[in-house]
């Protein structure tokens, strides 16, 4: 019950939102892999990967339910777009 509540409340956000949070996820998933240059022990290389690899998959997947179908058309009308003027 409260999955499909929290599910309805991120649909409701706008396209710009969902693309902001797209973009979130690509400095942590460099950041997850650039924390292995850090003089530190592997045990806390490992927590930190953990922790910025979880941050971006969370970023990328709460961006992508938040674009859901809007973002699906606006995707599908540019391809038709482009396929029309060839």
């Amino acid at each position: 019950m409260f999955f499909c509540l929290y599910l309805q409340s991120l649909q409701s956000l706008s396209f710009r939102t969902g693309v902001i949070v797209l973009a979130c996820c690509i400095p942590f998933y460099i950041l997850s892999f650039a924390q292995m240059l850090l003089p530190i022990s592997a045990a806390a290389k490992g927590v930190l990967w953990t922790v910025l690899f979880g941050l971006e998959k969370t970023c990328q997947y709460g961006g992508l339910t938040i674009l859901g179908v809007e973002g699906y058309n606006r995707v599908k009308s540019w391809i038709r777009r482009r396929r029309g003027n060839k």
